[in-house]
C-alpha cells in the first residue's frame, strides 16, 4: 500500500491539558456549534455534537464552518486545514510530512514509542522545556514560519494539519521551572504573557530603562520577573511582596487599592511622564478591569499593557471582544492561564 492523502472538512482543536470542557462549552456557547447537556459524568455534563470525534485531548469537527477566521481560546491549536496519512510504515509517515513542509510537532494519546520513531526522522525543532532568562535578559524567541500539528490516531494513520492558528510547538510554550527563588508560581504566566507580546507585536522586552506597574502584586512573581529582567517596578497591592522584593531598592512598593490610583500619580512615582509597561493580575471582574483599562488608555501614559481577565462564572463573550477589539490589542489563552484569559496590548499598533 502506497502513502494515501485523505483531505478533511471542517477543523481539529487542540484543548489545553485537563481544559476539554472549557473548549466544548466555547464551542458551543460562542461558535453554537455542538450543545453542552446535563449527563451521569464526573462533570455532570457532556458535550453533544453527532459528527465530532475525540483523540486524547484533540478535537476534529469535520462539519466546522471553515470559514470562521476566529479561533477558540481554549484550543492551544486549531489544526486550520487537516488531513489524514494512511501509510505502511514509519519512513513512509515521516516522509510523507516532510514532503509537505519542514516543521512539523507532535501531539500524542497513545502509541507514544511509535511517534517518537517517526518525529525522529522529521528536521529537528525544540520541544524542550525553555530557559526563560539568561545573562539578564530573555532568552525565548518563537519562530515566524509555520509550524504543522500531528497526531498518530492509530498505527497507520496520521490526523495533521500544516496550517495551524500559532507557532508554538503543538501551540504551548514551557518553561524550564524556578523552584527555589520566586515568590509564587504566577512568574511563569508573566514570563510566557511576555514571550507572546514580542512574538505578536514585536516589542522589546522589559529591561534596565523600562519603568514599569504591576497593580495587584502581591506576593511578586510578576515583580520579580521584571526585576530579573532589569525593569525599576512600581507594585501596589494591600499586602506587602515577598522580603527579597520589599528589599530591593529598584522595587517601590505601595499597600493601597491599586485600580484607584490615577495614571499621573502613577509615572510620578517611577518620575516619568509615561510608563513603558501596566500590568495586572488582580482578582476583579471583568467589567472593572476593561473600565480600568480604558482609563489608562485614554490616559496616554502607557506604551504596553499586560492584564489577566479572570472569569466569574458564565464568560461574558461580548465583553472579551470588546477587549480584542480596543486597538492594538490582543487577547489569547496562555499555557499557563486557568479559567481566565489575558490581555495584550501595544501602542505601537494603535
Amino acid at each position: 500500500m502506497s502513502v494515501r492523502i485523505e483531505k478533511l472538512s471542517g477543523r481539529a482543536f487542540l484543548a489545553f491539558p485537563e481544559m476539554t470542557g472549557l473548549l466544548t462549552s466555547e464551542l458551543s456557547s460562542r461558535f453554537n456549534y455542538g450543545s453542552i447537556q446535563q449527563a451521569a459524568t464526573i462533570s455532570g455534563s457532556v458535550f453533544n455534537s453527532e459528527n465530532a470525534s475525540w483523540y486524547g485531548e484533540l478535537l476534529f469537527c469535520p462539519d466546522f464552518d471553515s470559514t470562521n477566521d476566529d479561533t477558540p481560546y481554549w484550543a492551544r491549536t486549531t489544526l486550520l486545514e487537516p488531513f489524514l496519512i494512511h501509510f505502511e510504515s514509519i519512513g513512509e509517515a515521516s516522509r510523507a510530512l516532510k514532503e509537505i513542509q519542514r516543521n512539523w510537532a507532535p501531539y500524542q494519546y497513545q502509541l507514544f514509542r511509535r511517534a517518537s520513531l517517526i518525529q525522529e526522522k522529521l528536521p529537528y525543532i525544540n520541544l524542550k522545556e525553555r530557559q526563560f532568562i539568561k545573562d539578564g535578559k530573555c532568552a525565548v524567541k518563537i519562530p515566524d514560519s509555520a509550524m504543522g500539528v500531528y497526531t498518530l490516531i492509530d498505527e497507520k494513520t496520521i490526523i495533521a494539519s500544516a496550517k495551524t492558528s500559532n507557532c508554538f510547538p503543538a501551540g504551548a510554550i514551557r518553561f524550564v521551572e524556578d523552584h527555589e527563588n520566586p515568590p509564587s508560581r504566577a512568574y511563569l504566566k508573566i514570563q510566557e504573557a511576555l514571550v507572546q507580546h514580542n512574538h505578536y507585536f514585536g516589542v522589546e522586552f522589559p529591561s534596565g530603562s523600562s519603568k514599569c506597574f504591576e497593580a495587584g502584586a502581591c506576593p511578586g512573581g510578576w515583580t520579580w520577573v521584571l526585576r530579573a529582567l532589569g525593569a525599576e517596578v512600581f507594585a501596589v497591592d494591600r499586602a506587602p511582596l515577598a522580603d527579597s522584593l520589599m528589599n530591593d531598592r529598584m522595587v517601590h512598593f505601595l499597600a493601597h487599592d491599586a485600580f484607584t490610583l490615577k495614571p499621573e500619580d502613577v509615572c510620578a512615582r517611577l518620575n516619568c511622564d509615561k510608563l513603558d509597561w501596566v500590568l495586572s493580575d488582580v482578582i476583579c471582574y471583568p467589567e472593572r478591569l476593561f473600565e480600568w483599562v480604558n482609563m489608562w488608555l485614554d490616559s496616554g501614559r502607557v506604551a504596553n499593557m499586560i492584564c489577566t481577565i479572570k472569569m466569574q462564572g458564565e464568560i461574558d463573550w461580548d465583553l472579551v471582544k470588546k477587549f480584542a477589539s480596543l486597538p492594538g490589542s490582543r487577547v489569547v489563552h496562555l499555557n499557563y492561564n486557568k479559567h481566565e484569559l489575558t490581555w495584550l496590548h501595544t501602542e505601537s499598533l494603535r
